[in-house]
């Protein structure tokens, strides 16, 4: 906040906060995200997926096409605004309409097929914000366009599998389910809409409105009540045509060959209207709907709505923060970022200039260093070195610049000795080389 006196001339800056629903990533927080992107990404070169980057905001159209009008994200959550053109435009609220689109867009339909993509993307939705969900939160996922074969889908589900057994978590479990195509629906969705009627005056206000405008996704409410009548309510794998059923089959008989235990949710739906065939969550086992760590399915329609060619397509998307919290409640450390290795103390103004050509020739040579701060005590940069963790403590003094040399400090074994100044980069790295 910022007030500005006019009479005074004087501006008053007040105390800025994150916006709801936002966080700092701080120092002390990176080690998991850069472990994170590390495991992710070694995984989706072993499995011959290459990154992609869209842009932050799209045309909102885009959006209102693939999600699909009367769901939560379009009509409550998205982030819309018009640009100075007038064109509307909405930060990203998902990951996989603008890989499509940039599919589309860059002519991906000639090479070969299936492309295989993956991305970490900033996601923008206005939510209430809980614990792993933000308004602002990341995402890493991957889609795999241009193959209708349910080997692939196996691949992109152990893909996520292996991902989060490379973290180190364990106790998940991963629900499948297969919401047909539109030949299936066609059977299924008036039994379903027949029995949420009888019950109608139980449903939240926002199952009162899919009921009409969108009731597959009355299986996707997470309200108590609504959940309840779910229980019983027609279960689309009841109702799959026999090419959805096969796949089905196939998909199941490929996790198996692949040995991942999976359960098998009949009214498991996911959020997005463009979802079709398979579709899978993984969660922490007890955790529930809710605390869903990543999830996905086919969504074989949607580059054809986007005024693509037909392609089938997979793909599926975790949430970073979700992740970070089930792997601090399952005690997983991540291995820390390494910290620069030589501090560089000294005495004196020309210890100092001598100091700061050693810390750039050491940078220089691959190693990290760092200059102790300007006016304190040789035992207060001491003190600094060690609760940085430095391993070896260089000492400039008046004497030793004037002598060429340095004083070379060993933290742990606590014993020093002085060496020549130009032997000092090549004895500090062949002791970490």
């Amino acid at each position: 906040m910022i007030t500005y006196n006019f009479t005074t001339n004087i501006c008053r800056i007040g105390m800025y906060k994150t916006p709801r629903g936002t966080q700092d990533i701080l120092p002390a927080e990176q080690a998991y995200w850069r472990f994170i992107d590390q495991q992710a990404s070694i995984l989706c070169q072993r499995y011959g997926y290459q990154r992609i980057d869209t842009p932050v905001f799209e045309e909102s159209g885009l959006f209102y096409r693939s999600i699909g009008a009367g769901t939560d994200i379009v009509d409550k959550e998205m982030y819309t605004f018009e640009d100075r053109s007038g064109t509307k435009m909405t930060l990203r609220p998902e990951g996989t309409a603008p890989v499509c689109r940039a599919y589309i867009e860059h002519g991906m339909h000639n090479l070969p097929q299936p492309v295989r993509l993956y991305y970490f993307a900033p996601i923008f939705r206005y939510e209430r914000p809980q614990a792993g969900r933000y308004r602002q939160h990341y995402q890493f996922g991957v889609e795999a366009l241009g193959d209708a074969d349910p080997s692939l889908d196996a691949e992109v589900i152990d893909l996520a599998w292996q991902f989060l057994a490379s973290l180190g978590m364990k106790m998940l479990v991963l629900q499948v389910n297969n919401i047909g195509c539109k030949l299936c629906r066609g059977d299924y969705l008036p039994r379903l809409k027949q029995y949420y009627s009888m019950h109608s005056e139980a449903l939240c206000p926002n199952c009162q409105v899919r009921l009409e405008r969108s009731p597959l996704r009355l299986l996707d409410c997470k309200n108590p009540s609504c959940q309840q009548i779910a229980q019983n309510a027609p279960k689309i794998i009841d109702h799959l045509c026999p090419q959805c059923d096969s796949h089905f089959k196939q998909v199941k008989g490929y996790l198996a060959y692949l040995e991942i235990p999976l359960e098998i949710n009949p009214y498991l739906v996911r959020g997005l209207d463009y979802y079709s065939s398979t579709v899978f969550e993984i969660q922490p086992e007890g955790g529930g709907a809710q605390s869903t760590i990543g999830g996905g399915g086919r969504y074989d329609n949607l580059i054809e709505e986007l005024a693509g060619r037909a392609t089938p397509a997979v793909g599926f998307a975790a949430g970073i923060e979700r992740i970070i919290l089930n792997m601090q409640k399952q005690g997983i450390e991540p291995p820390p970022i390494p910290q620069p290795k030589v501090y560089v103390a000294y005495l004196g103004e020309e210890g100092s200039r001598e100091a700061v050509k050693l810390v750039a020739r050491l940078r220089r040579a691959g190693l990290g260093a760092i200059k102790a701060p300007g006016g304190r005590s040789l035992k207060a940069q001491l003190k600094q070195a060690n609760s940085l963790g430095a391993a070896q403590v260089v000492i400039i003094g008046e004497e030793e610049a004037k002598r060429g040399s340095i004083i070379l400090r060993d933290m742990e074994k606590g014993d020093q000795k002085e060496i020549p100044q130009q032997k000092a980069v090549t004895l500090l790295r062949d002791f970490y080389v």
